[in-house]
């Protein structure tokens, strides 16, 4: 009876270590998602794997949680400033939610390995680009200029975007690529729909990011929803991970402002770089 009781003592220890330690690598992450945008969220899953040795399809639901509740504050608080273009927003997230369970049966099919080395890859990519993004950023003083022909284009008297078939393309394929992804690596999807807004789109800065996190929040419900039903979303796990988020979130916010720039930017990017590196060396089966 002892020997029982010392066990379950045991395991019930191990287990609040547990859940600590994921409220713990939340909350981390959403202090860096309030001090880096969206894209910080990338960084979610390689915490998880490394942090609470987890696979990949366990650990992106989990992360898509926690990205998506903050990305659903940041999208909430531009509602409130009128700069979410809700109806752009909605057609990119409803084209993505469709997409999105054919990116976990794919998931749920290919080995462990080949989806680390994939997710590392779009780190790379992803960090890659914002890197350079804010290298141009600290060389100009300002954001590189936009392409001479954007499709999607805002109705100076309406203020609202004018659908166009090239517009309803651009969008159509920026929703399928980041419903995908979100439903393959647990990614929201930031490093797509930013630079797709960007490029296709003359919105303003502020207004593609809060545009950008409103499709993010959506598309990370539909996974979220599609892995519950699936019966591949570990909610003990993914509940004290994602409140640590929230709280890290608002938390980040109070500081944000005195230490987001470009040079933090870089220095997350290099983060994600070589945290991409060691996502891939585990995948390969390769240690230092």
């Amino acid at each position: 009876m002892a020997g029982a009781a010392d066990i379950d003592g045991g395991q019930s220890t191990t287990m609040n270590e547990h859940l600590l330690l994921g409220a713990g690598l939340g909350t981390l992450i959403g202090a860096i998602l309030a001090l880096t945008g969206a894209g910080g969220g990338i960084l979610a899953v390689p915490l998880l794997v490394f942090g609470l040795g987890l696979s990949m399809v366990e650990a992106a639901p989990i992360g898509l949680l926690a990205v998506g509740l903050a990305a659903s504050v940041g999208a909430l608080l531009g509602l409130r400033q009128g700069i979410v273009r809700y109806r752009a927003a909605a057609y990119i997230a409803g084209i993505g939610v469709l997409l999105t369970p054919l990116g976990l049966w794919l998931a749920h099919h290919l080995p462990n390995a080949p989806l680390a080395l994939g997710f590392a890859l779009v780190m790379v990519y992803a960090c890659g680009r914002i890197f350079l993004k804010a290298r141009k950023e600290l060389r100009h003083g300002h954001p590189p200029p936009r392409p001479g022909f954007q499709p999607c284009v805002l109705n100076p008297l309406q203020g609202r975007l004018r659908w166009t078939l090239p517009c309803a393309r651009a969008l159509t394929v920026t929703g399928m690529l980041s419903g995908l992804l979100s439903g393959l690596l647990g990614v929201g999807g930031g490093f797509v729909i930013i630079p797709a807004l960007t490029r296709y789109t003359n919105l303003d800065s502020r207004s593609i990011v809060a545009t950008s996190l409103a499709v993010i929040a959506l598309v990370s419900l539909g996974s979220v929803v599609t892995a519950s039903l699936s019966g591949v979303m570990h909610w003990s796990v993914g509940g004290p991970f994602a409140a640590g988020a929230v709280l890290g979130l608002v938390l980040g916010r109070q500081v944000a402002g005195h230490l987001a720039g470009p040079r933090l930017q870089q220095l997350f990017a290099l983060v994600g770089v070589i945290a991409a590196g060691l996502l891939a060396m585990g995948a390969l089966g390769l240690s230092f």
